[in-house]
């Protein structure tokens, strides 16, 4: 077991990361007309799918915020396959590319309510997860 110090160690994460910037250059090529549609909401939900897990992991302090942040983070997953789902349909992307794209954030989804369902795993007692004071001194000299 690899020791998570980081919400960059997780693996769930770390997925949710490669598949937007997949996404992101893959939108690149959609239509001009879809800019600030389809493009837009597909890489927003995907952004925001990391940037909740990252929330997530600071707040783990507190279970029922941690299980928020996922929560949240679970929803955007969710809306990013209706957006992949839509560009599938309108012929962006091929049938081959949307089951591999859909699959990897059922893997992503699975991995949050994993977290979510098992929190304690995750969160930990609150006077252990402090840091040591030294950890914010500065080097003035």
């Amino acid at each position: 077991m690899i020791p998570i110090k980081h919400f960059r160690d997780l693996r769930v994460y770390r997925s949710a990361m490669d598949q937007s910037m997949q996404l992101f250059e893959l939108s690149k090529r959609w239509p001009k007309e879809e800019r600030y549609s389809l493009t837009d909401q597909i890489r927003r939900s995907s952004r925001s799918v990391c940037s909740n897990i990252a929330e997530a992991w600071r707040k783990r302090r507190y279970e029922a915020h941690f299980i928020s942040k996922l929560s949240d983070a679970d929803g955007e997953a969710a809306e990013k396959q209706v957006w992949l789902e839509y560009a599938a349909k309108c012929g962006y992307i091929d049938r081959e590319t949307y089951v591999l794209l859909d699959s990897e954030y059922e893997h992503i989804c699975g991995g949050l309510v994993n977290m979510m369902t098992s929190p304690r795993k995750w969160c930990g007692v609150a006077n252990l997860l402090k840091e040591a004071a030294e950890d914010y001194v500065v080097d003035r000299s």
